[in-house]
């Protein structure tokens, strides 16, 4: 092979051709060169503190000054455009899409008012605004306790920690709303320091604790849940222990996660949370049991955390972070569901819900026997039945109901564990028909052999007075509530903890 020098002095057109190949190859290396030494000094510039935090931080806001792209994420749980077929981002008033859950509340705050959550950007205003916080204008009282304020802010830790946690479950609601404003962020879940991800509320320490479990143990992929389950689950006002009197927030686990586990712990402890207004049924309300369903499916079961799908990793500038704009997966299929799965966008909707579809129609149905067995329970204590022949119907109801709601309130149960959910709700049908076969025993022995009429309850309007609600009443109430004792509680707030006053 000739010498390159001769090719070039033969054909100079060969030269020139090495010679511009050669500028672009260089400014190829320059252009990678420069781009990798850029996201390099964004990381650092992205994760070097600027800032120093105080121990329990409420202020979302100076935890943005750490990591920018988080906070801008987190700031787009305000947004509530967008909605699935069943829920969403949006309010729902639940009442209005199905009023017969007016009738299964009958008698309990949930019947007033039960709006869809939106984003955790608006926990502390969604509280406030709801008519089950009552409207303690004056000498007048909230109807909820403290505890109520347990998951909605990250105000909550930094008051137990100033007053000690049963003093602040102690007293009724009203009294801690000068004190609480920050929505649900960053030091509900993160350590000021370290940024590691802790547990900011002692219940789910303890009930690990009653389980002969160390949380401090948990790996960094199971910590993704446990902060979660914080909050997501269900749990109950124990007024007994560990002080008497004080509605003390307590996770029902000590013989386990599932339904039928914490029903019986309740039925040890002869626990209710209120009793029933027709029934008489002592009544079991579930929260949301959202962390115990999930452990029950498959997701769980391969190692996913509740942030892969609900805070998934994003890159933006070449930085990886997780997103935290918390929302429904089917609003981010690429990145929650599509990192796993390769069907596309369409099929993995359909396919939940398909799944929502078919537990809603069973779930629809044993929400009309529970209406009904609640009316008939009525009309067996107004034709006159003992409590000695109404026990066990009511215990069955008290059991359906339970059942119904622990898979109604699981907040994605039917996706979550969908195999789990239609067993409880079917062992729930079973219940519920067996109360309303004691109580068809029972209406025979007064006498009455008739079918106990289904009541007109097509609007929430309808169920409301059905169950005798003073809903005009209440709302006047609470519109003078929020006009003038609610904004003095932001005022108070802003002037003590950020050194700022509302303009008139």
């Amino acid at each position: 092979m000739r010498p390159l020098r001769t090719l070039i002095n033969e054909k100079p057109a060969i030269g020139w051709l090495l010679f511009f190949v050669t500028i672009i190859v260089v400014f190829l290396i320059g252009i990678l060169a420069s781009s990798v030494i850029e996201r390099r000094t964004e990381a650092v510039y992205a994760y070097s503190p600027k800032v120093e935090l105080d121990e329990w931080e409420a202020n979302n806001a100076e935890w943005g000054k750490f990591f920018p792209r988080e906070y801008q994420s987190y700031m787009k749980t305000s947004d509530t455009s967008f909605r699935s077929k069943y829920n969403g981002a949006a309010t729902i008033d639940m009442l209005e899409v199905d009023p017969r859950l007016v009738v299964l509340w009958a008698g309990y705050g949930f019947a007033k008012d039960y709006n869809q959550g939106r984003g955790h950007a608006y926990a502390v205003e969604d509280l406030r605004n709801s008519l089950r916080s009552g409207a303690p204008v004056g000498d007048k009282k909230s109807p909820m306790p403290n505890t109520c304020w347990s998951c909605k802010s990250p105000d909550v830790p930094r008051l137990m920690k100033e007053n000690g946690i049963a003093n602040f479950y102690k007293g009724s609601w009203d009294e801690l709303g000068p004190e609480v404003h920050s929505p649900i962020g960053c030091a509900d879940c993160h350590d000021e320091v370290t940024m590691n991800l802790q547990i900011s509320r002692p219940a789910l320490i303890e009930a690990f604790e009653r389980m002969g479990k160390d949380i401090n143990k948990a790996s960094h992929q199971e910590m993704r849940s446990l902060v979660c389950a914080q909050c997501h689950v269900e749990y109950y006002f124990n007024k007994k222990t560990p002080v008497e009197g004080v509605p003390y927030l307590t996770f029902p686990w000590d013989k386990g996660m599932s339904a039928e586990d914490m029903e019986a712990y309740y039925d040890e402890i002869n626990f209710k949370d209120w009793t029933h207004k027709l029934s008489k049924a002592p009544m079991l309300k579930a929260q949301h049991p959202g962390y115990e369903v999930f452990l029950t499916g498959v997701h769980a079961s391969r190692g996913v955390s509740c942030a892969d799908c609900h805070m998934p990793y994003k890159s933006e500038g070449g930085q990886k972070f997780t997103d935290h704009h918390i929302q429904s997966p089917l609003n981010n299929v690429a990145n929650s569901c599509q990192v796993c799965h390769r069907e596309e966008t369409g099929r993995l909707i359909a396919d939940v819900y398909e799944r929502q579809d078919r537990i809603i129609e069973n779930r629809d149905k044993l929400e009309e026997l529970l209406v009904r067995a609640h009316v008939e329970a009525k009309t067996a204590w107004d034709k006159g039945a003992t409590e000695e022949q109404m026990q066990q119907a009511l215990v069955h109801i008290r059991h359906a109901q339970w059942r119904w709601d622990y898979a109604a309130a699981s907040h994605g149960g039917s996706f979550h564990s969908p195999v789990e959910t239609s067993r409880v709700i079917g062992t729930g049908i079973v219940k519920a028909q067996e109360a309303r076969l004691e109580l068809s025993r029972i209406l025979a022995s007064l006498g009455f052999n008739e079918e106990v009429p289904y009541p007109d309850i097509e609007t929430k309007a309808k169920a409301q007075a059905f169950i005798g609600l003073p809903m005009d009443k209440m709302n006047q109430e609470k519109q003078v509530f929020k006009e003038t004792v609610a904004p003095e509680w932001v005022k108070s707030y802003l002037e003590k903890y950020q050194g700022e006053s509302l303009k008139e």
